[in-house]
């Protein structure tokens, strides 16, 4: 992780203590060894080797203090989840995950919180097979920051824009306990079963590269779910010019009412929580017996909840008796 000093403090006669205790933090907390990067931290830049045959996909992710969580979070599931936001990109792009560069904000020099949140983000690097090959520290209001790097066959990513109407759209996992555990932090909700389990959806996500690995091939279009499950759909519908059926009994919405949840607050958690980190994707319907095969196989539920329909932008929910809602495809914005 290289350094860079912003001239006016190149000269402060301060400058080289501080210099010292940054690449020290580095050393101690961040030069762990690679598995497959040429040249990593300690140099002007990385050197990677690309696999023959393979595309480059890059991504870039900012995790802030008060924005993107509380500043008293836990660090060492901070920083899982700081690396893993980022593979959950990659895997939507049916990406091997390679490569990242973190860079730091920190407000102080805080040693035992830097190792714990060192041994968190190594954590989702070991498991998901990322080398750390450089990034940047400074001082500065908590933010987190990480570029990765993954590799795909060439011609075989994942995009948003290969949708068609009569696609089939499909969720993995359960979207909406990040949102209840959210709920639970604020004070909002007390959940009467699986509390646990909707905080470690919120803390520790789980990027499903094995599922995007699988859909290379199947899937017309995919993406995670970051902003809520409509707000992201509403990137597809853009992308590929469709809108969109949802079925409202085919919603996976059993283990969000069996925390305890109202009707109200899991539909609202489900469709618009954010923070899941699942895949929403897209496939045409002869696809079903494959993705339905692939769920056994990777231990994962993937639940097929509605259908990409000819009038763009447009989401409708199709209720048991045939009634068709407007819903809006709008997720969560910084700037709304």
């Amino acid at each position: 992780m290289p350094s860079s000093a912003p001239a006016s403090r190149q000269n402060a006669p301060d400058a080289a203590a501080t210099t010292a205790g940054e690449f020290a933090l580095i050393q101690r907390h961040f030069s762990r060894p690679c598995g497959h990067t040429a040249l990593a931290g300690g140099d002007d830049a990385a050197l990677l080797h690309p696999r023959p045959g393979m595309e480059l996909a890059v991504s870039a992710d900012m995790l802030v203090a008060g924005t993107h969580f509380f500043p008293d979070a836990d660090p060492h599931d901070l920083g899982w989840k700081t690396l893993a936001v980022n593979v959950s990109d990659l895997a939507a792009m049916g990406a091997d995950p390679r490569w990242a560069l973190l860079s730091l904000a920190l407000p102080a020099a805080d040693d035992a919180w830097i190792a714990a949140f060192a041994d968190g983000f190594y954590a989702c690097a070991e498991r998901f097979g990322v080398d750390l090959a450089g990034g940047d520290t400074t001082r500065g209001p908590l933010t987190l920051s990480v570029t990765i790097l993954g590799e795909v066959p060439r011609g075989q990513a994942l995009t948003r824009a290969g949708a068609n109407a009569g696609d089939d759209i499909w969720v993995s996992g359960q979207p909406g306990l990040a949102a209840l555990g959210l709920e639970m932090l604020r004070g909002t909700f007390a959940p009467t079963a699986d509390g646990e389990r909707c905080l470690a959806a919120l803390h520790r996500p789980q990027p499903r590269v094995a599922l995007g690995q699988a859909l290379r091939g199947l899937a017309s279009a995919a993406l995670d779910i970051s902003d809520g499950l409509l707000g992201d759909l509403g990137h597809i519908l853009v992308q590929s010019r469709c809108g969109a059926t949802l079925h409202e009994d085919a919603l996976p919405l059993a283990a969000l009412y069996a925390t305890g949840a109202s009707p109200a607050l899991a539909r609202r958690c489900l469709l618009a929580g954010g923070d899941d980190y699942e895949l929403l994707f897209c496939a045409p319907p002869a696809a079903r017996a494959a993705i339905t095969a692939l769920g056994p196989a990777l231990a994962l539920p993937l639940t097929r909840i509605g259908t990409l329909s000819d009038a763009p932008g447009t989401v409708a929910l199709r209720s048991a008796d045939g009634t068709l809602t407007a819903l809006a495809a709008r997720g969560y914005d910084h700037f709304g």
